[in-house]
Protein backbone atom coordinates (compact mmCIF):
# COMPACT_ATOMS: atom_id res chain seq x y z
CA UNK A 1 0.00 0.00 0.00
CA UNK A 2 2.78 2.43 0.91
CA UNK A 3 4.61 1.62 -2.34
CA UNK A 4 1.49 2.30 -4.41
CA UNK A 5 0.96 5.59 -2.60
CA UNK A 6 4.58 6.61 -3.21
CA UNK A 7 4.27 5.76 -6.90
CA UNK A 8 1.12 7.83 -7.28
CA UNK A 9 2.60 10.83 -5.48
CA UNK A 10 5.78 10.59 -7.55
CA UNK A 11 3.75 10.69 -10.78
CA UNK A 12 1.81 13.71 -9.55
CA UNK A 13 5.04 15.55 -8.69
CA UNK A 14 6.48 14.71 -12.11
CA UNK A 15 3.33 15.97 -13.87
CA UNK A 16 3.43 19.23 -11.92
CA UNK A 17 7.17 19.81 -12.18
CA UNK A 18 6.89 22.47 -14.90
CA UNK A 19 3.94 24.23 -13.30
CA UNK A 20 4.33 27.57 -11.47
CA UNK A 21 4.15 27.66 -7.70
CA UNK A 22 0.56 27.62 -6.43
CA UNK A 23 -1.03 30.98 -5.74
CA UNK A 24 -1.51 31.61 -2.00
CA UNK A 25 -5.17 31.44 -0.98
CA UNK A 26 -6.37 34.11 1.42
CA UNK A 27 -7.85 32.68 4.60
CA UNK A 28 -8.89 35.96 6.19
CA UNK A 29 -12.58 35.51 5.42
CA UNK A 30 -15.28 36.84 7.65
CA UNK A 31 -15.36 35.17 11.06
CA UNK A 32 -18.25 37.04 12.64
CA UNK A 33 -21.08 39.35 11.70
CA UNK A 34 -24.22 40.61 13.33
CA UNK A 35 -27.12 38.34 12.33
CA UNK A 36 -29.61 39.88 14.73
CA UNK A 37 -31.15 38.42 17.86
CA UNK A 38 -29.76 34.90 18.11
CA UNK A 39 -32.63 33.17 19.88
CA UNK A 40 -35.25 34.56 17.51
CA UNK A 41 -33.22 33.69 14.41
CA UNK A 42 -32.41 30.20 15.70
CA UNK A 43 -36.07 29.46 16.38
CA UNK A 44 -37.10 30.76 12.96
CA UNK A 45 -34.47 28.84 11.01
CA UNK A 46 -34.94 25.52 12.84
CA UNK A 47 -38.71 25.79 12.32
CA UNK A 48 -38.09 26.42 8.60
CA UNK A 49 -36.80 22.84 8.43
CA UNK A 50 -40.13 21.52 9.75
CA UNK A 51 -38.80 20.83 13.21
CA UNK A 52 -40.81 21.85 16.27
CA UNK A 53 -39.13 24.48 18.44
CA UNK A 54 -39.94 25.27 22.08
CA UNK A 55 -38.42 28.20 23.98
CA UNK A 56 -38.40 28.11 27.75
CA UNK A 57 -36.69 29.82 30.68
CA UNK A 58 -33.95 27.69 32.18
CA UNK A 59 -35.96 27.20 35.36
CA UNK A 60 -38.78 25.58 33.39
CA UNK A 61 -36.63 23.26 31.27
CA UNK A 62 -37.43 20.01 33.09
CA UNK A 63 -41.18 20.70 33.00
CA UNK A 64 -40.96 21.47 29.28
CA UNK A 65 -39.07 18.22 28.60
CA UNK A 66 -41.80 16.32 30.46
CA UNK A 67 -44.52 18.16 28.52
CA UNK A 68 -42.96 17.51 25.11
CA UNK A 69 -42.37 13.82 25.84
CA UNK A 70 -45.93 13.43 27.11
CA UNK A 71 -47.28 15.05 23.95
CA UNK A 72 -45.25 12.57 21.89
CA UNK A 73 -46.49 9.66 24.07
CA UNK A 74 -42.92 8.53 24.74
CA UNK A 75 -42.65 5.57 27.11
CA UNK A 76 -39.18 4.19 26.34
CA UNK A 77 -36.32 6.51 25.45
CA UNK A 78 -32.64 6.26 24.65
CA UNK A 79 -30.24 8.73 26.24
CA UNK A 80 -26.50 9.25 26.73
CA UNK A 81 -25.25 7.87 30.04
CA UNK A 82 -24.19 11.37 31.11
CA UNK A 83 -27.55 12.99 30.38
CA UNK A 84 -28.35 15.30 33.31
CA UNK A 85 -30.28 13.26 35.85
CA UNK A 86 -33.01 15.86 36.19
CA UNK A 87 -33.79 15.49 32.45
CA UNK A 88 -34.70 11.82 32.96
CA UNK A 89 -38.40 12.29 33.49
CA UNK A 90 -39.98 9.76 35.92
CA UNK A 91 -42.40 7.30 34.38
CA UNK A 92 -40.29 6.81 31.26
CA UNK A 93 -38.18 3.70 30.77
CA UNK A 94 -34.67 5.03 30.09
CA UNK A 95 -32.10 3.06 28.11
CA UNK A 96 -28.73 4.66 28.76
CA UNK A 97 -25.93 4.52 26.21
CA UNK A 98 -22.97 3.48 28.35
CA UNK A 99 -19.55 4.19 26.75
CA UNK A 100 -18.05 1.01 25.31
CA UNK A 101 -21.18 -1.05 25.97
CA UNK A 102 -23.03 -2.72 23.09
CA UNK A 103 -26.19 -1.02 21.83
CA UNK A 104 -28.11 -3.24 19.45
CA UNK A 105 -30.18 -2.12 16.50
CA UNK A 106 -33.18 -3.90 18.04
CA UNK A 107 -32.79 -1.88 21.24
CA UNK A 108 -32.68 1.39 19.35
CA UNK A 109 -35.50 0.40 17.02
CA UNK A 110 -37.62 -0.60 20.01
CA UNK A 111 -37.37 2.83 21.61
CA UNK A 112 -39.71 5.75 21.10
CA UNK A 113 -36.80 8.07 20.42
CA UNK A 114 -33.76 9.71 21.96
CA UNK A 115 -33.10 12.72 24.19
CA UNK A 116 -29.76 14.55 23.95
CA UNK A 117 -28.03 17.86 24.39
CA UNK A 118 -25.80 19.34 21.69
CA UNK A 119 -22.38 20.92 21.12
CA UNK A 120 -23.42 24.10 19.31
CA UNK A 121 -26.10 25.64 17.10
CA UNK A 122 -25.68 27.97 14.12
CA UNK A 123 -28.42 30.60 14.22
CA UNK A 124 -27.96 31.72 10.62
CA UNK A 125 -28.58 28.24 9.19
CA UNK A 126 -30.61 26.64 11.99
CA UNK A 127 -28.07 23.82 12.17
CA UNK A 128 -27.52 21.78 15.33
CA UNK A 129 -24.04 20.32 15.83
CA UNK A 130 -23.32 17.14 17.77
CA UNK A 131 -19.76 16.01 18.52
CA UNK A 132 -20.31 13.02 20.84
CA UNK A 133 -19.51 15.32 23.76
CA UNK A 134 -21.38 15.78 27.06
CA UNK A 135 -25.05 14.72 27.00
CA UNK A 136 -24.82 13.62 23.35
CA UNK A 137 -23.69 9.99 23.27
CA UNK A 138 -22.28 8.18 20.27
CA UNK A 139 -23.28 9.20 16.75
CA UNK A 140 -25.56 6.21 16.06
CA UNK A 141 -27.73 7.19 19.01
CA UNK A 142 -29.24 10.05 16.99
CA UNK A 143 -29.26 8.37 13.58
CA UNK A 144 -31.42 5.27 14.04
CA UNK A 145 -34.29 6.33 16.35
CA UNK A 146 -37.31 7.81 14.60
CA UNK A 147 -37.66 10.69 17.07
CA UNK A 148 -35.07 13.08 18.52
CA UNK A 149 -35.60 15.63 21.29
CA UNK A 150 -32.59 17.96 21.50
CA UNK A 151 -32.00 20.45 24.30
CA UNK A 152 -30.09 23.60 23.36
CA UNK A 153 -28.72 26.04 25.92
CA UNK A 154 -28.73 29.70 24.85
CA UNK A 155 -24.97 30.02 25.36
CA UNK A 156 -24.38 27.23 22.83
CA UNK A 157 -25.85 29.33 20.01
CA UNK A 158 -23.56 31.26 17.68
CA UNK A 159 -24.39 33.43 14.69
CA UNK A 160 -22.38 32.00 11.81
CA UNK A 161 -20.74 28.84 10.50
CA UNK A 162 -17.12 30.02 11.14
CA UNK A 163 -18.00 30.78 14.76
CA UNK A 164 -19.38 27.27 15.20
CA UNK A 165 -16.39 25.63 13.51
CA UNK A 166 -14.07 27.51 15.88
CA UNK A 167 -15.89 25.92 18.82
CA UNK A 168 -15.66 22.29 17.77
CA UNK A 169 -12.81 19.81 17.47
CA UNK A 170 -12.72 18.51 13.88
CA UNK A 171 -11.09 15.30 15.11
CA UNK A 172 -14.32 14.31 16.86
CA UNK A 173 -17.26 12.56 15.12
CA UNK A 174 -19.26 15.59 13.99
CA UNK A 175 -22.93 15.47 13.01
CA UNK A 176 -24.74 18.47 11.50
CA UNK A 177 -28.52 18.40 11.90
CA UNK A 178 -30.67 20.76 9.86
CA UNK A 179 -34.18 19.64 10.67
CA UNK A 180 -35.65 16.12 10.54
CA UNK A 181 -34.06 13.65 8.16
CA UNK A 182 -35.49 14.11 4.67
CA UNK A 183 -34.61 13.60 1.05
CA UNK A 184 -36.28 14.23 -2.31
CA UNK A 185 -36.13 12.42 -5.62
CA UNK A 186 -35.84 14.03 -9.05
CA UNK A 187 -39.57 14.83 -8.97
CA UNK A 188 -39.20 16.56 -5.58
CA UNK A 189 -41.21 13.95 -3.70
CA UNK A 190 -40.14 14.43 -0.09
CA UNK A 191 -39.42 11.32 1.99
CA UNK A 192 -38.68 11.72 5.68
CA UNK A 193 -36.74 9.46 8.02
CA UNK A 194 -34.43 7.93 5.41
CA UNK A 195 -31.13 8.52 7.20
CA UNK A 196 -32.14 9.82 10.62
CA UNK A 197 -35.12 10.80 12.78
CA UNK A 198 -38.21 11.85 10.85
CA UNK A 199 -39.40 13.93 13.82
CA UNK A 200 -37.25 16.53 15.58
CA UNK A 201 -38.20 18.57 18.65
CA UNK A 202 -35.82 21.27 19.88
CA UNK A 203 -36.04 22.95 23.26
CA UNK A 204 -34.10 26.22 23.57
CA UNK A 205 -33.41 27.00 27.22
CA UNK A 206 -32.43 30.58 28.00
Amino acid sequence: MSTAKSDILAKIRYALADRPDPVPIARDYEQHRDVGELLDLTEERIADYQATVHRVARAGLVDKIAEVLADRACARLLAPADLPREWRIPGISWVLDEPGAPLSVDTMAGSDGVLTGCASVIAETGTIILDAGPAQGRRVLTLLPDYHLCVVRAEQIVGTVPEAIARIDARRPITFISGPSATSDIEFNRVEGVHGPRTLDVIIAH
